[in-house]
């Protein structure tokens, strides 16, 4: 049988959600303790995949076992396993055809920046320096709804076929000390939505226009865009799936 789980977690101590020979990602400590609980070696497969020390609110992984009587039993007994920055929310069947990261319909990011130096926010948002045009950001920001190609915005030597991503939003909310950027679309690059993040701050700053931000779009180079924005502000917050697919 298939069976989803769902789960977040604070990706500050982890190179990412995949598991790697010389580094610690999540995707290893779930196996791990999936396999101790189920007593058997467990491989999941993730719906997205984040870099290192990037979070997700809310992240999917499936995975292959017999049978799994009492899914509530198994929940317990990992929440006991996993460290704290780790959290297991759910496990259900789903059939044995679906695959985690290609029934998935949307993936949700925010990135989020605070205005003033926050000790409970340590790891958990970029402090940013100095002013910004938040309107002239989201003029930048509307513009990812008209365009699919944003190879100016992947990491590269990155083995895709295309670089065509549907963007449903882009937009960047003022909560006054704090400075949030949601985004959502079918699927993202690799680096994507730090670059997108790192590039809209120059525009932002007056260093770059709006149109100099378009025409990077355009340009399909990476080296046109800005550096990437900093890890620890970027959350994975939501993965969409058809309704039947996952209990709510």
């Amino acid at each position: 049988m298939r069976y989803f789980l769902e789960f977040s977690y604070r990706g500050t101590a982890y190179n990412g959600w995949q598991k790697q020979n010389n580094a610690l990602g999540v995707q290893q400590v779930l196996e791990e303790a999936l396999a101790k609980v189920l007593r058997m070696n467990i491989e999941l497969t993730g719906s997205s995949r984040t870099d290192t020390g990037v979070h997700a609110e809310q992240q999917f992984a499936h995975f292959d076992f017999d049978n799994i009587e009492n899914p509530e039993v198994v929940l317990y007994k990992l929440n006991g396993i996993v460290p704290r920055d780790i959290a297991v929310h759910q496990i259900f069947p789903v059939p044995d055809d679906v695959n985690s990261r290609f029934a998935a319909t949307y993936r949700k990011y925010e990135y989020r920046i605070t205005r003033r130096k926050n000790p409970f926010l340590i790891d958990l948002s970029y402090l940013l320096k100095g002013e910004i045009n938040i309107p002239r950001m989201n003029e930048a920001a509307a513009l990812l709804l008209k365009h699919i190609d944003f190879e100016s915005f992947s990491k590269i030597h990155t083995n895709v076929n295309n670089f065509h991503c549907t963007i449903t939003e882009a937009r960047w909310e003022d909560r006054g000390e704090k400075i949030i950027f949601h985004i959502q679309a079918n699927r993202f690059l690799r680096g994507m939505v730090r670059a997108l993040v790192g590039t809209m701050l120059e525009v932002g700053r007056g260093k770059i226009s709006v149109q100099d931000f378009e025409e990077i779009i355009l340009a399909g180079d990476r080296k046109k865009a800005g550096a990437q924005a900093p890890a620890e502000g970027l959350f994975l917050v939501e993965v969409g799936y058809p309704l039947d697919l996952v209990p709510r």
